[in-house]
């Protein structure tokens, strides 16, 4: 885009504009999605009681934790265009980035509502190690991962838009 601009009363300056978009790398988080896949996976073919079983489930909880704050950091680097300084990004938490990208119409407000639900449960039970946060994290697992890999995708398109 090209806008030409009045320096002074007799003479114009011819400024080119280009869109300010940044390519986001979600490599890591598809890997992350990839890894959580496969754990789930597995850890559905053991038995509980088994020691596998114990350490497939914690595999799935921490991939959790590590895709649901990946999955924050990126969006929020997406929706950097849509704000006029880095320093307006930085202020926004969690929840405020996912209703920002509905906002923006990157995710629809039902995808958001389900991540708010993700980082309560994460944030509800950040302190409870046991079999029960366990259990009520892989119970969201389903959802959670075609989620997240909605959102990978979606990040990357408009990597290219």
């Amino acid at each position: 885009m090209l806008i030409t601009l009045l320096a002074n009363k007799n003479a114009f300056i011819s400024v080119a504009l280009s869109k300010n978009m940044m390519t986001i790398n979600v490599d890591y988080l598809n890997r992350c999605i990839q890894t959580l896949e496969g754990a789930f996976k597995l850890l559905q073919q053991i038995e509980q009681g088994d020691i596998a079983h114990d350490i497939y489930r914690s595999a799935c909880v921490k991939e959790f934790e590590i895709i649901l704050e990946q999955s924050g950091k990126l969006l929020k680097n997406r929706l950097s265009e849509y704000f006029s300084s880095n320093k307006a990004v930085d202020k926004l938490t969690f929840k405020d980035i996912f209703r920002h990208a509905v906002k923006h119409t990157l995710i629809d407000i039902d995808t958001s509502e389900r991540w708010l639900e993700y980082r309560d449960n994460r944030n509800s039970t950040a302190h409870d190690y046991g079999e029960q946060f366990a259990d009520s994290t892989l119970k969201l697992l389903p959802r959670f991962i075609v989620d997240a890999k909605a959102l990978a995708k979606m990040i990357e398109n408009h990597n290219h838009d």
